[in-house]
């Protein structure tokens, strides 16, 4: 939640409808974004890693290591989201280390929680 208090003045939002596909598994990625309304499941082959909410963030990952996307992003819902591309990512990284941290603890989440599954 914190995260969406960043951007949500951010007026070059992007919307999405329930059901699209934002981006696929082993794709090239070159942006991230905010959910800041509606609802964002994660998968992989098939499997629902996490469902991602308002003030959430999706696609980080493939802007920190220039790999290819590890997940599926599917619209849950409709949605609104800002997008982050490597500019912008890099711009708040420099100018609000906060950010950083926020984005490493998204990450931390994510691979504790999938330590649990193990």
């Amino acid at each position: 939640m914190a995260i969406l208090n960043l951007f949500k003045f951010v007026k070059d939002q992007v919307s999405f409808p329930a059901g699209h596909v934002i981006f696929t598994e082993d794709e090239t990625g070159d942006v991230a974004y905010v959910v800041m309304d509606g609802e964002v499941d994660l998968t992989f082959k098939g499997h629902l890693l996490e469902t991602v909410t308002s003030g959430g963030l999706i696609g980080e990952m493939a802007l920190i290591d220039n790999q290819t996307r590890s997940a599926t992003a599917t619209a849950k819902t409709d949605i609104k989201a800002v997008v982050i591309d490597r500019n912008r990512f890099i711009f708040m990284v420099q100018e609000t280390p906060w950010f950083a941290l926020e984005v490493m603890k998204v990450m931390a989440d994510r691979l504790r929680r999938e330590h649990e599954k193990i």
